[in-house]
């Protein structure tokens, strides 16, 4: 496994679990599309582990990995079993999990094909993959759409471009964005990363009540 260096998000965890993780239609659909346990649940990018405890909650039995320090901290200060790793290259066997989780990931691995291949690679066949992450459609390098209120204002020429960004006319001047940066796919590309990856697609839902969703939920199967 290669070495996992000083993550974006180190030095944020207190300010990213405080400012933006209150909200919880996410990990309220991703518990109900996950079910309960038993069985080992990996949860990649389990970040602080904020969300993680619903999942211990509801009887699994769970990994988290993440390749922010500053993140684990506060999981460990919660009691939860996590590995610093990267999702790009996980740190298990082939099979080894019944059901795998990741909450809002995808824009900040600088490889989502990849972390998706090796999630599939740990699971046991026929079992889920739940995924919630931003809705590409109205969030990213083309859309100020601040806190997720109101319509989104889009901006040409940006929606297409797939990679990382830092500095676009969606990024708030405040925002975790502007912090840390991001990586966008257009919605056919992410699709098409879980597909690749040799998932099956099951159920794909758009959270929420807003009139544009902020993010997309997806249930696939190994």
């Amino acid at each position: 496994m290669g070495t996992v260096t000083r993550a974006r998000y180190d030095g944020l965890a207190d300010w990213y679990e405080s400012a933006l993780l209150g909200e919880p239609v996410v990990p309220d659909t991703a518990s109900r599309l996950l079910g309960s346990g038993p069985g080992r649940l990996l949860d990649v990018g389990c970040g602080t582990g904020f969300h993680t405890v619903r999942f211990v909650e509801a009887a699994w039995s769970v990994i988290g990995v993440d390749p922010s320090d500053d993140q684990l901290r506060l999981a460990r200060r919660r009691g939860l079993e996590v590995v610093r790793a990267l999702g790009e290259e996980l740190p298990f066997g082939d099979g080894e999990f019944d059901a795998a989780v990741s909450l809002w990931t995808h824009t900040d691995v600088g490889d989502f094909a990849a972390v998706c291949r090796e999630t599939a690679r740990v699971l046991k066949a026929g079992a889920p993959f739940v995924y919630v992450g931003t809705h590409p459609c109205f969030v990213g390098p083309h859309s100020l759409f601040a806190a997720g209120e109101g319509v989104p204002e889009l901006h040409r020429d940006w929606y297409r471009r797939a990679g990382r960004y830092e500095d676009a006319p969606g990024v708030t001047p405040h925002g975790l964005r502007a912090r840390v940066g991001a990586t966008h796919l257009p919605l056919g590309e992410f699709l098409q990363v879980f597909l690749d990856a040799g998932l099956a697609l099951e159920r794909v839902e758009e959270p929420g009540s807003r009139d544009y969703p902020i993010a997309i939920a997806l249930r696939c199967r190994r």
